[in-house]
């Protein structure tokens, strides 16, 4: 008897339906095809024993079982369910006639229980988009999967609740969640606040700007300055999620595995922080089944690199292009995969090895040379690409034991949410473009022209301090949301000079 139950693999952050179809004839084999992988090739003990540990038995006949289309490669355990229930139904042990209603996806242990699986989200998303009734998965899924309306989700815990669901012996109750109230309920969770830094004034508008404009930045100064107790409160200042924004990132983090149990939809902005022994693969994706790097986990969100030049030069080099393209494309011999990578770059370092230089108290004692070498790890083309350099200094004694909260984050955010409307109305019809980081050459062209006098004030600036061309994209996208804070319609010259500033960091004119 043939029979067919429906699964899906994820491609990217994208699903695939997948069929399997299950004929048990006369023989003793088992035969399956369709290009699976040695997980799915090992589910057939994982199933033989799950069945018999649940009061079913796999048939003594031949079984062949066919995962179309054939020429996409199947991965993972997610395929023992769908088997299984496919076994059961062509052997004739069970009679289930809607079984072409629903996609059924989980991993057996061999006591017949459930374990969870990756890409939730992104099944049931197009599960919906094909108009399949329903998603049968793990209860450890379940929430992940009912954020999507119109579709009726079933978490279960075992293979026999599966069975008795699809026989009509009982009916388990739907995985509801109301999307908009869940997206709603953590916008405000917050672990951080700014009004907890003590001083640091110059350091915060500078971090206001880079928010309000989505701009790279990278922090230098001596330890314990703060670089990192900054750094983790950015993300209280940008604007919130959108509900697009929301789904986009759960995406990813499902496919990736990296959703937290019994968790639905993820509603603040991402903030990775990868140590600086991370491989290149590991940060921009890939490996032998293609993951999702951590500058696609921190899409809409922040990835922080602390000690920048202590990662690898490899790692770094590869980030220009995500930098550039918002977007890293994965290529393999028969396929390639892209995932989006969309974030705010934060980067932290010392200004040299002992910390020291440019200290307004204590002494650098470093080597002559080393300054320049120790910031020559750190390449020329991806310090362009961070639009904002921040030096930190530490904070007098007086202003430690100040006990006087400085501006709340949420007041902060109001001026950068503000500004980002503003920028939302200027680009609205432009593809991939939303903030002022993003802006392409066209757009700069027509949003920020410069009068005659910030012509010559950029002019000057970029002979002394050898910025190149990018540099000066750079500083125009910096001064455009300058001018946007200000809610001025021009770039004016004192907007210009603020920009420039924010470039001083520049190896040719900070560290001779």
């Amino acid at each position: 008897m043939l029979v067919k139950t429906f699964g899906s693999t994820v491609f990217g952050i994208q699903a695939i339906t997948i069929t399997i179809e299950v004929n048990v004839a006369k023989g003793v084999n088992f035969i399956l095809v369709g290009l699976p992988d040695n997980a799915v090739k090992e589910s057939h003990k994982r199933i033989v024993t799950a069945l018999r540990n649940t009061g079913y038995k796999s048939p003594g006949k031949e079984i062949v079982i066919n995962m179309a289309p054939a020429d996409i490669r199947k991965e993972g355990s997610a395929y023992d369910l769908p088997i299984a229930i496919g076994i059961l139904a062509a052997s004739e042990q069970i009679v289930a006639e809607d079984l072409d209603k629903y996609i059924i996806m989980g991993e057996l242990s061999l006591d017949g229980s459930l374990q969870p699986i990756k890409g939730a989200l992104p099944i049931a998303i197009q599960a919906r988009i094909e108009g399949f009734k329903g998603f049968i998965l793990p209860l450890a899924n379940a929430r992940e999967a009912a954020i999507v309306n119109d579709l009726d989700v079933y978490g279960v815990e075992n293979i026999k609740q599966v069975i008795d669901f699809l026989t009509g012996e009982i009916t388990i109750e739907k995985t509801f969640v109301d999307t908009r109230a869940e997206f709603n309920k953590h916008q405000i969770e917050m672990d951080f606040d700014f009004s907890e830094v003590k001083g640091q004034e110059n350091i915060k508008r500078a971090l206001e700007i880079a928010a309000a404009g989505g701009h790279n930045v990278i922090l230098i100064g001596p330890p314990g300055a703060g670089k990192t107790m900054l750094a983790k409160r950015i993300p209280t200042i940008l604007p919130p999620l959108n509900l697009h924004e929301a789904l986009e990132t759960t995406k990813i983090h499902s496919v990736a595995g990296k959703m937290a149990k019994e968790s639905s939809l993820i509603s603040i902005r991402p903030f990775r922080s990868p140590h600086h022994t991370i491989s290149d693969i590991a940060l921009v994706g890939g490996g032998g089944i293609p993951q999702p790097g951590e500058i696609s986990l921190a899409h809409n969100g922040v990835l922080f690199l602390d000690e920048l030049p202590e990662f690898k030069r490899t790692v770094l080099e590869v980030m220009r292009q995500p930098l550039e393209e918002r977007r890293i494309t994965i290529s393999r011999a028969k396929f390639s995969v892209e995932y989006p990578a969309s974030f705010m770059l934060i980067a932290s370092m010392n200004p040299c090895p002992c910390g020291y230089f440019n200290h307004p108290d204590r002494d650098c004692v470093c080597a002559p040379g080393v300054v320049q070498k120790y910031l020559n790890k750190v390449s020329g083309p991806l310090l362009d690409r961070i639009d904002i350099h921040i030096e930190v200094t530490p904070v007098k004694f007086p202003e430690l034991i100040n006990d006087q909260l400085s501006e709340k984050s949420a007041d902060v955010r109001e001026r950068v949410i503000k500004a980002r409307e503003i920028q939302e109305l200027r680009y609205e019809g432009i593809n991939d473009v939303h903030c002022n980081a993003q802006m392409k050459s066209k757009q700069l062209k027509e949003y920020c022209k410069l009068t005659p006098e910030g012509i010559g004030l950029l002019k000057t600036a970029m002979e002394k301090l050898g910025l190149s061309a990018r540099a000066f994209d750079r500083i125009v996208k910096v001064a455009r949301t300058i001018a946007d804070l200000d809610s001025s319609i021009d770039i004016k010259t004192d907007h210009l000079a603020e920009a420039i500033q924010y470039r001083s960091l520049d190896r040719d004119g900070w560290s001779n």
